[in-house]
């Protein structure tokens, strides 16, 4: 039973945000008042917290079964809205299932009923066919993203997942495009419109930057030493090309994380994860990276590779300049290369020579223990502290997983600190510590 469950206030108080943005505002009024709600926001505008706030209200805490379902067009999105959900202290549990990890992993973690399922259509779809949980109480259905999900064909999961679900009498649906077209599979019958694109991105200075050949990886050395210690995102569109590109900047000793569909699931949650603790202040990414990632304030996005359409231009724009703040775009054009009409006119920037940025002062640790062994950041925090006899500003951004556990920590305390709290014990456990 749920016995700390918080309202409003103290979720905002525990994230550590003084008020809700209008967005959020409008679509918290529209999602109490209305069955049928479409919210179209810019990325990085807080629609995650828009939607989950009010279903937090309207769970019920007598139900030991699944209310809500959340679907989501990547692994990466799930795994966000889940650490969003906890960050909030609702008192609720969540869970979040995708593909990519072990479907015995799920029934364990599912046969303790959250009250909100986050997950990916085929896994969800997977789940439901096998009746792993009831859908008695299952009346609030979210397709986030839904525009992306159709885009990279789970149509036919969603579409079975909706007539698997009887009781649904909430759907709510959120995009970051306009005019896609919302089948009928999904059963709006009247719903309520909450737009915001026009607020899309003012404060991003987008700007042209031209290679001298139609090798661009020089140019893109020059323009990462003219953009400095700042966090950046370069797009390519495909693999191959990411892999030339890391190749070429490790020898340019430019560190840098890689993002992409072909790695392990677990190879692309450590590059978020240490692009997000500082470690690697500099991702290569496919569109993968466009939306629906959990990353910190972008600086600064580079398409080495244009994409194909309008709209992914917009979204990759859109990892930078967010919630006010503001960020720099760059397209990097060959020396023949023809850009597409949807670019439109755009300043040239030049480069003067400037230094390499150096590497950053971050490195991240892997440890063996997590929420399953009743460890908290607290607990790891004081092992660094007082067995690793660290001061604050050595310690950085720690993220506790189920399992396991990572901390940043300044690199140059590297070779001395791991004897030190590797193979002690934390709570009951003793932990392995080590770099990754």
């Amino acid at each position: 039973m749920i016995t700390n469950k918080k309202n409003q206030a103290g979720i905002l108080s525990k994230l550590g945000i003084e008020r809700l943005n209008p967005m959020q505002e409008e679509a918290k009024l529209a999602i109490h008042a209305s069955n049928e709600v479409i919210l179209l926001s810019p990325t990085g505008t807080g629609k995650t917290l828009a939607f989950l706030l009010p279903l937090i209200n309207e769970l019920d805490v007598e139900i030991q079964e699944i209310q809500t379902i959340i679907i989501v067009p990547s692994r990466e999105l799930a795994i966000q809205i889940e650490q969003v959900f906890r960050e909030m202290g609702s008192g609720y549990k969540v869970n979040a299932v995708y593909g990519g990890r072990s479907a015995s992993k799920d029934r364990i973690e599912i046969n303790h009923r959250p009250a909100v399922l986050v997950g990916t259509p085929g896994r969800i779809a997977d789940h439901l066919r096998r009746e792993e949980f009831s859908t008695e109480y299952l009346k609030t259905l979210v397709l986030d993203e839904f525009d992306k999900s159709l885009e990279v064909g789970f149509e036919a999961e969603m579409s079975e997942i909706i007539m698997l679900l009887p009781n649904i009498e909430k759907r709510i649906l959120t995009s970051a495009t306009q005019g896609v077209e919302i089948p009928k599979f999904v059963g709006l019958v009247n719903p309520v419109t909450i737009d915001y694109l026009a607020d899309a991105i003012n404060s991003l200075d987008l700007k042209i930057v031209e290679s001298a050949s139609n090798d661009k990886l020089d140019t893109l050395v020059d323009l990462i030493a003219h953009c400095g210690s700042k966090n950046g995102i370069v797009f390519c569109n495909f693999k191959d090309s990411i892999q030339r590109v890391s190749d070429y900047l490790t020898v340019h000793k430019i560190s840098h994380g890689i993002f992409q569909g072909g790695l392990e699931q677990k190879e692309r949650e450590r590059a978020l994860l240490k692009f997000r603790n500082g470690t690697h202040q500099l991702l290569l990414s496919t569109d993968l990276a466009a939306r629906g990632i959990d990353v910190p304030e972008i600086d600064f996005i580079v398409h080495y590779h244009l994409p194909f359409k309008a709209e992914e231009f917009t979204h990759r724009n859109g990892r930078t300049a967010r919630m006010n703040s503001n960020g720099s775009a760059y397209v990097l054009k060959g020396a023949k290369e023809q850009l597409p009409d949807f670019i439109g006119n755009l300043p040239i920037q030049k480069l003067e020579k400037a230094r390499l940025p150096k590497p950053s002062p971050w490195s991240t640790l892997f440890i063996s223990g997590g929420r399953k062994d009743k460890i908290s950041k607290g607990d790891i925090a004081g092992l660094f502290f007082k067995q690793g006899n660290l001061s604050k500003d050595e310690i950085g951004i720690i993220e506790l997983k189920v399992d396991c556990a990572f901390i940043s920590v300044k690199t140059k305390v590297l070779s001395e600190l791991i004897p030190k709290v590797n193979n002690v014990r934390l709570k009951k456990k003793k932990v392995r510590v080590y770099e990754i």
